[in-house]
């Protein structure tokens, strides 16, 4: 723990946590609420993409970053003329990280959400609240 390697190890390790959790938790409750309580169009495609990093091996999607961010990819000229550096970086490490673990918090929730069912909500509207209320002292606790 006394090394300059081991302390950098656990600073990224710790930086990378603290941005990716409140990510996942916007987006996984965002995401689960939508899904749970709401019928519109693209909701198999949104359920879709949330179980996308259940079946593509790390393997390819760390090629896609690559084929994205790299030095030849999509992205890599323009993020390399305006000093952006993804791969290899921390905003690279976010972006897997966040990739692989985001499904984890919507798939948890999901059924727990739908399982709740829409009574609850229903009756918060009909006793006067607004959309926002309902969802923040109704549906997230």
């Amino acid at each position: 723990l006394g090394e300059a390697d081991a302390r950098s190890a656990i600073h990224l390790t710790l930086l990378v946590a603290a941005i990716s959790v409140p990510l996942n938790v916007v987006f996984g409750i965002s995401a689960a609420w939508a899904i749970a309580k709401f019928e519109f169009k693209g909701k198999a495609f949104l359920t879709t993409l949330i179980d996308l990093p259940f079946s593509v091996s790390p393997v390819i999607s760390g090629l896609v970053y690559v084929l994205l961010f790299g030095a030849q990819g999509l992205l890599g000229e323009w993020l390399k003329g305006h000093g952006i550096q993804i791969l290899f970086a921390v905003p690279g490490i976010v972006l897997a990280t966040v990739f692989v673990t985001f499904p984890f918090v919507a798939r948890e929730l999901i059924p727990l959400m739908q399982e709740q069912g829409n009574g609850d909500e229903e009756a918060a509207l009909s006793l006067g609240a607004n959309g926002w209320q309902t969802f923040w002292f109704v549906t997230l606790p």
